[in-house]
């Protein structure tokens, strides 16, 4: 028999509306906090840290100002939406500063990619690289362009509740080859290995290995040509102060340092929150943008759940960590690009390291954000601000953070100060690092895995943790663990998702 916890009641308020809570202030939980406002609802948010954002934090020390998390951004149409909602325009807030090139992507060898927003150039570039994949790349793009406008356009923001949303979309699913992995996909059409790491990688940005992720992430590729990638001046922390802002221009609030021990719970309906502090806070609808492996194995009780168990959730697929690395110095290196990507000597094989074995190499692959490319106002002048950050595996492997973080970051460095950033060692003057267990004990995320769960098929669309939840009535889940998934048109795209699935305000009053 089920263990019922009731929730005490809220303290009296003059506002009436119908409550939402929402567990964390990641970009899900924001925007889902602005469409309930929206909506009618009474908002409050609730998060863990110190300060808005979950993994789009900001650290600012020393005078540089640093992005935990997220960097690129993308269909940024979303975001303007949730501005709109509320009367007013993105622009008016924020400054997004579009990216040309997107990023560079350097190969061991010294070579490097180019890729941006003019088919041309990018075409150009593969001319240079592999004349005769030339071919092989537009039927590519092609495939990659049918795939968005079936997978994204779609299906990102329609709820898969039941197994009959699969049913009716399996014939599609079949048609665009999604039993295929990304680089299965890309390895149809391209034959030169660099070509193919090209176009390859993007399930990384989400948590995926492009050799087991279902090969609907092929539609990033078209994303990225369409809308572009774009920087929020600033840093992505200012879009973050801008969503509080909407928050608390609807009469909502955001309160920090408000950590979430349970979802209390009556028979089979969440009735609000416990915190760590022991208040109890009553609400009519709860949402949680917490790691929704999290979520399940820490917040809600076992008593009631029936399909997330601690059983199926020790044997799910969960995504790699990062160790990221936050360094300032005192000077500038105006030739390095904004956003870029340095791949190890080894592609398939350190994949297979980090997904399979779940072993710390001797090699590694970088994604370098030099931010300060765009707006130097992140660092003081005459400085850059930077982080690197390497794919490593989760914690469900052996590595001993507390002793590899630092060798691992002075492997970083060096391989840094070797190829792209002469004199780094003498020019650090901020450094701040983050491994797996950042992940784990600061961001609550299972294993430590950065993205939570992994986007194989068999954890996509209805496989996935629903974002209406099948374990209780009036709880919902946002974020990179829920559908769509990862990345901030993923997460921004499941509180879209909510719209149907969570009562209006009217209906509850």
């Amino acid at each position: 028999m089920a263990v019922s916890i009731r929730a005490d009641v809220a303290p009296a308020v003059d506002d009436t509306r119908p409550h939402a809570v929402v567990i964390g202030s990641g970009f899900g939980g924001l925007a889902a906090a602005v469409r309930l406002g929206a909506r009618g609802y009474r908002v409050t948010v609730l998060e863990k840290l110190d300060a808005p954002g979950g993994r789009a934090y900001v650290f600012r020390q020393d005078g540089f100002t640093f992005d935990a998390g997220p960097t690129i951004i993308t269909a940024p149409f979303l975001l303007e939406e949730l501005w709109e909602m509320c009367g007013r325009r993105l622009a008016d807030d924020v400054e997004l500063r579009a990216m040309e090139p997107f990023y560079r992507i350097r190969f061991h060898d010294g070579e490097h990619f180019d890729c941006g927003s003019d088919p041309e150039l990018v075409r150009a570039e593969v001319a240079r690289l592999s004349p005769g994949d030339v071919e092989g790349y537009e039927r590519f793009m092609q495939a990659s362009e049918e795939i968005f406008r079936i997978g994204f356009e779609e299906l990102g923001h329609v709820p898969f509740g039941s197994w009959k949303d699969m049913l009716r979309v399996a014939p599609d699913l079949l048609r665009l080859q999604s039993f295929r992995s990304v680089y299965g996909m890309v390895a149809k059409y391209v034959r030169d290995p660099r070509i193919r790491q090209v176009l390859s990688f993007h399930p990384l940005l989400v948590g995926g290995n492009p050799f087991s992720t279902t090969s609907v992430y092929c539609l990033i590729s078209f994303l990225e040509r369409h809308w572009g990638v774009h920087f929020a001046m600033g840093g992505t922390g200012a879009l973050v102060t801008g969503l509080v802002a909407l928050i608390e221009g609807q009469g909502n609030r955001v309160q920090c340092d408000a950590e979430v021990k349970a979802i209390t719970v009556e028979g089979r309906r969440a009735t609000g929150v416990e915190l760590a502090d022991g208040q109890r806070i009553a609400a009519d609808v709860v949402v949680s943008n917490a790691d929704s492996a999290a979520t399940y194995r820490y917040l809600v009780p076992a008593e009631v759940r029936r399909r997330w168990t601690d059983r199926k959730l020790e044997r799910a697929t969960y995504s790699m960590s990062l160790c990221v690395w936050y360094f300032g110095t005192n000077r500038r290196y105006d030739d390095v690009p904004h956003h870029m990507i340095l791949m190890g000597p080894r592609y398939r094989e350190l994949l297979e390291d980090i997904f399979e074995r779940k072993v710390l190499a001797d090699d590694f692959s970088m994604y370098l954000h030099r931010p300060t490319a765009t707006d130097p106002s992140l660092a003081p002048p005459g400085c850059d601000a930077f982080y690197v950050l390497s794919p490593v595996p989760h914690l469900g492997g052996d590595t001993d953070w507390h002793v590899q973080g630092e060798p691992f970051r002075k492997a970083m460095e060096r391989e840094l100060e070797a190829t792209v950033l002469p004199g780094l060692g003498e020019a650090v003057v901020s450094s701040r690092l983050m491994t797996p267990l950042d992940f784990r004990d600061r961001l609550s995320s299972v294993n430590g895995a950065a993205f939570g769960l992994a986007p194989v098929l068999m954890q996509s669309a209805w496989f996935r943790p629903h974002n209406r939840s099948e374990e209780l009535d009036r709880l919902y889940l946002v974020g990179a663990g829920t559908h769509p998934g990862a990345g901030l048109p993923g997460v921004i795209s499941s509180a879209r998702v909510l719209d149907a699935l969570v009562p209006d305000a009217a209906a509850l009053a």
